[in-house]
């Protein structure tokens, strides 16, 4: 039976997309409005706003009000958590790869 945690399957799905990376690396330096985060893109407003809407459940990013606007910023407790599950696959691949080094080396 597979073992499903759906907070990592929210985050893993959101980051699935290249157009949501973009979001999350650009809100990862600085902070944007909707606005703001929209204009390099060539979408409407209500895709921008999908696609902040993905990264805000999978709990990536956070919406606070400025004034009238709304700024998006990066939430680093949820990156920290997909960056430790990620980091057990790279232990076990990393002993896999010095085990087959040191099989490589003795032949």
């Amino acid at each position: 039976m597979v073992e499903s945690n759906v907070a990592l399957d929210r985050i893993f799905g959101a980051l699935a997309d290249a157009t949501r990376r973009d979001i999350l690396k650009r809100v990862s330096r600085e902070e944007y409005t909707i606005s703001e985060l929209a204009k390099p893109y060539d979408m409407s407003m209500a895709a921008i706003a999908k696609h902040i809407s993905v990264l805000e459940k999978a709990g990536l990013i956070t919406k606070r009000r400025s004034g009238k606007e709304k700024v998006i910023h990066v939430t680093s407790d949820t990156i920290k958590v997909a960056a430790a599950h990620l980091s057990e696959y790279e232990k076990i691949w990393s002993a896999r790869f010095d085990a087959l080094e040191k099989l490589l080396e003795d032949q």
